[in-house]
C-alpha cells in the first residue's frame, strides 16, 4: 500500500489544503497517509521552514507548497 507523507505545522493554510487535496484522494484511492508536525522536530523545521508543505509518496518528494488531485490520483495508480 503507497504511503503518503505530508510535513505540515500547525497554522499553515497551505497544508491544509494539501491534506484536504489527499483526502479527496483516498476517497477514491486507497493509501495510507502520514502527517509529520515538523515543529517537533528541530532538524526538520530547519530544513523545511518555507517550504511546507512538503509531499511524499513512498519516501519521494512529490510537491512543495501544493499538491494537485489529478497528478496525485496519476502516481497513486
Amino acid at each position: 500500500m503507497a504511503l503518503i507523507t505530508i510535513y505540515s505545522k500547525p497554522d499553515c493554510h497551505l497544508c491544509d489544503r494539501a491534506k484536504e487535496v489527499v483526502e479527496r484522494c483516498r476517497q477514491k484511492v486507497d493509501f495510507s497517509v502520514e502527517i509529520i508536525d515538523i515543529s517537533q522536530n528541530s532538524e526538520l523545521l530547519e530544513r523545511y521552514r518555507d517550504d511546507i508543505p512538503v509531499i511524499l509518496l513512498d519516501g519521494n518528494e512529490i510537491g512543495r507548497h501544493f499538491v494537485r488531485e489529478r497528478k496525485l490520483l496519476e502516481l497513486l495508480q
